[in-house]
């Protein structure tokens, strides 16, 4: 990115989101991940993170890993509580927070360089799957 002395500003907001279903129970590889988003071109930044079940869940794992082109970085755990999933109930999102525990809102987002990834997983396999979805704002 060129340096320069006008200020950045939002080009591009979207919404991604991705399925997970396969359990992943190590910290340090892209095994059993899926990608949730790439960065734009000049860097990202996100304003809430979030995961639900499409099926009834027992207590999981929800992980968030950053991914640099080598490596991945475990950067968010949520624990998705158990859910039994019915015409009548409200299936609640569990959102994800700064590895320091802070929420990520538009006030303090997850910021992520251009060239790197957002990948979810989830602690237990759901058949159904758990959806993770990001808002993001693209510079």
């Amino acid at each position: 990115m060129t340096v320069t002395n006008t200020a950045a500003f939002a080009q591009g907001m979207a919404l991604d989101a991705c399925v997970c279903t396969a359990a992943k129970t190590t910290y340090g590889d892209g095994a059993n991940t899926v990608q949730l988003s790439a960065a734009g071109a000049q860097g990202s930044e996100y304003t809430h993170i979030a995961a639900i079940p499409r099926a009834t869940v027992t207590a999981t794992q929800v992980q968030l890993y950053a991914h640099d082109g080598a490596g991945y970085f475990l950067i968010a755990t949520a624990l998705m509580p158990a859910h039994t999933m019915a015409q009548t109930t409200q299936a609640t999102a569990t959102a994800l927070a700064h590895i320091d525990g802070t929420a990520i809102t538009e006030f303090n987002p997850l910021r992520l360089q251009s060239g790197w990834t957002l990948h979810a997983a989830i602690g237990v396999a759901l058949a159904g799957g758990v959806v993770v979805s990001a808002q993001r704002k693209d510079y």
